[in-house]
């Protein structure tokens, strides 16, 4: 089995191959500018996966997110679109791609994540769930095909932050620094105010 690559989206140039993969494997239709939205923002979230292979140099698998403050009070990440070529299914790509996104928004101090897929898509429904989401609420005649989505929430603890070790040895004052230090800490995030987009719009392994 080829090896496969993983990297940030790195510009417009990325953009058409984006587009085509999506297109091809999504039901749901996309316009450049909803592509645009998402990409122009939160370039650093969205993550492209190639075969090792250099006759084959477009992309397999693409994942869409963006950040944002979810009515000025949790910092919530939001994957709009994951697809997976159908030739390169069932090889983990799925999962790296969403994996790599959440510790992205991680480093930007995210708090939830939540995404739709529709909800007989169980291929999609069982990816996210290995990896912790949980089905927050169905979502009657979400899709312009009619069908339903479930809404997927993960929830990201903080996290703790120790500046010094506690070491055997260690004085008393020295432990009880050690522990006062500890505290939660996030790092400065990316996640910004916006009106333009809903959360509200967002198988087989590919899915929102």
């Amino acid at each position: 089995m080829s090896d496969i690559i993983y990297r940030q989206y790195a510009g417009e140039s990325d953009l058409p191959h984006v587009m085509a993969l999506v297109q091809n494997e999504l039901s749901e239709p996309y316009v450049i500018y909803t592509f645009r939205y998402f990409l122009h923002q939160w370039p650093h979230l969205s993550f492209l996966a190639y075969p090792s292979d250099p006759s084959n140099s477009a992309p397999i698998g693409v994942i869409v997110c963006k950040q944002s403050l979810h009515k000025d009070i949790a910092n919530r990440g939001y994957i709009a679109m994951l697809s997976v070529s159908k030739d390169w299914r069932k090889r983990g790509i799925g999962s790296t791609l969403v994996r790599n996104s959440i510790d992205a928004m991680k480093e930007d101090g995210v708090e939830e994540i939540i995404l739709e897929t529709e909800y007989d898509n169980h291929a999609a429904l069982s990816l996210y769930e290995s990896l912790g989401f949980i089905r927050e609420k169905r979502l009657h005649r979400f899709y312009l095909n009619g069908k339903d989505a479930f809404r997927l929430v993960l929830s990201v603890p903080p996290t703790l932050s120790d500046d010094s070790s506690d070491t055997a040895g260690s004085s008393p004052s020295s432990t009880s620094s050690s522990f006062g230090s500890r505290r939660h800490v996030h790092s400065p995030y990316r996640a910004i105010r916006i009106s333009a987009y809903s959360d509200d719009e967002d198988d087989d392994e590919s899915g929102r």
